[in-house]
């Protein structure tokens, strides 16, 4: 790995610029990937448009990196399923007819329900809840951009809140890597209470759903889908809704069960193989294999009921399969492009780098708030918190423990600054998924959502800069 400078930067950073100013995110991925690679070539374009291209075919060499991107299509199958059962229209209709949902409230606050109750993982997450409230959204004339906030923000900050799930399980071997962490799952736990950037994340979603609040391009946006108008002259959504949601086979009635039972299937699922994997070990499970075992377990049981109604047959559900996998081909290449670009920001240094600066610059009395602000950095320019949390973690908990400093203030300081980045940078696979589940413009999303997400950051800069002064 090259020494890392401030050309480390220069990827990630053409990535976000491009997509913030030309809306085009395939290429603005493509873009910094190939940016990398040329560097790493000594800046020779053709050698780093060849590695650059080999660099995605490594990707999917990964077992880990295959599981994420099968895991991609296969929800588009479940959720296609799902709803050519009438799941989700019978979920619709059982919420309305008990006078749950009756205004636009009650569908923003069945969003963040959704978002908050489904934590196994957080393109799951985003996918549902879209999938679920955005026929509510539309009916009351509320902007899919505001969809898209309450389930982004009820993703990844609700799944690093809760340890039983792929999230907690890589926190836990990040802690056990680094060394010198006696329990980490107590750690884990003791961090969750400090973890301010989610927690007021989570909150000010839930605050927004009840009350309505938009300010900015949010309110911009909900007074244009309240004349009647969907979309920005202009935008469009990043997914095919006919493709990833079709319409229900005629003879199968909408039924609630047809939704409840798969996902209910999936969540169960998502413990018991971590035990498995980790032969009776949670912290040792595998994540991305987990949530692909739970994902294909609730699409088993999708077949099944549709068999067992015996009103679809096995041809007709591997085609609707098919289709909403292939709605999601579209994220599965983002995906593959953002790991891509992750994969070359480390090689890079681009996070050390950053990382490097403000420990050598900065005293220790003020070092924790500071830790979420490098990590919400590193985040937003290579738009991963896992990866970002690869990073952090190994650098702020052994920091805490040479100074003689409680480790889970900077543990929750390094797991809160990743998260801002998955919430919040447009070059992120929750943000992305967060558009392709609401079917809304990508850069639409990222502009209202933003002015949210600074407010949570606010919030937790000050929370761990009271807690540095406290420890």
């Amino acid at each position: 790995m090259p020494e890392p400078s401030w050309i480390s930067l220069l990827p990630p950073l053409l990535a976000i610029a491009l997509a913030i100013g030309t809306r085009q995110v395939y290429l603005s991925l493509a873009a910094g990937v190939w940016l990398g690679y040329t560097i790493l070539a000594g800046w020779n374009p053709l050698t780093g448009l060849g590695d650059a291209i080999q660099a995605c075919v490594d990707v999917m060499a990964d077992a880990g990196n295959s599981r994420v991107l099968l895991f991609t299509l296969v929800i588009g199958a479940l959720i296609a399923t799902v709803e050519v059962l009438g799941g989700v229209r019978g979920f619709v209709n059982w919420v309305e007819t008990r006078g749950l949902v009756t205004d636009p409230r009650g569908a923003r606050l069945l969003a963040f329900a959704t978002g908050v109750v489904i934590f196994i993982e957080s393109n799951i997450t985003v996918l549902i809840a879209g999938a679920v409230a955005r026929p509510l959204f539309d009916r009351h004339n509320r902007s899919r951009e505001m969809l898209a906030y309450i389930i982004d923000s009820t993703s990844a900050a609700v799944c690093i809140l809760i340890p039983l799930n792929a999230w907690g399980a890589y926190v836990l071997v990040l802690l056990a890597e680094s060394g010198g962490v006696e329990n980490p799952l107590g750690l884990f736990i003791s961090a969750i209470p400090l973890n301010f950037y989610a927690i007021a994340a989570v909150l000010l979603a839930g605050f927004v759903a009840t009350t309505g609040w938009a300010v900015g391009p949010m309110k911009r946006a909900e007074e244009r889908a309240a004349s009647g108008l969907r979309f920005d002259e202009g935008a469009e959504p990043m997914v095919d809704e006919a493709a990833l949601i079709p319409e229900p086979v005629g003879t199968i009635p909408p039924r609630a069960f047809n939704m409840l039972l798969p996902l209910g299937a999936m969540v169960l699922m998502m413990p018991l193989a971590l035990l498995i994997t980790g032969d009776g070990d949670l912290r040792e499970g595998s994540g991305s294999t987990s949530v692909l075992w739970a994902v294909l377990t609730g699409l088993a049981i999708a077949w099944i009921l549709a068999l067992a109604q015996k009103a679809i047959q096995v041809e007709k559900l591997t085609s609707v399969g098919l289709k909403g996998a292939g709605g999601m081909l579209g994220m599965a290449l983002i995906l593959l492009l953002a790991l891509a670009l992750g994969g070359v920001a480390r090689e890079l240094g681009a996070g050390l780098y950053v990382a490097g600066i403000v420990a050598d610059r900065l005293h220790p009395a003020v070092l924790l708030p500071l830790v979420f602000v490098t990590g919400a950095f590193v985040s937003f320019s290579t738009g991963t918190s896992w990866g970002t949390f690869a990073i952090m973690v190994p650098i702020a908990v052994p920091a805490a423990a040479a100074m003689g400093l409680p480790l889970a203030p900077f543990l929750a300081a390094a797991l809160a600054g990743g998260i801002f980045g998955d919430h919040a940078s447009p070059i992120s696979d929750t943000t992305i998924m967060s558009s392709l589940a609401a079917a809304t413009d990508h850069i639409a999303h990222v502009r209202t959502q933003l002015p949210y997400a600074l407010l949570a950051s606010g919030v937790a800069v000050i929370g761990f800069f009271v807690t540095g002064m406290l420890i």
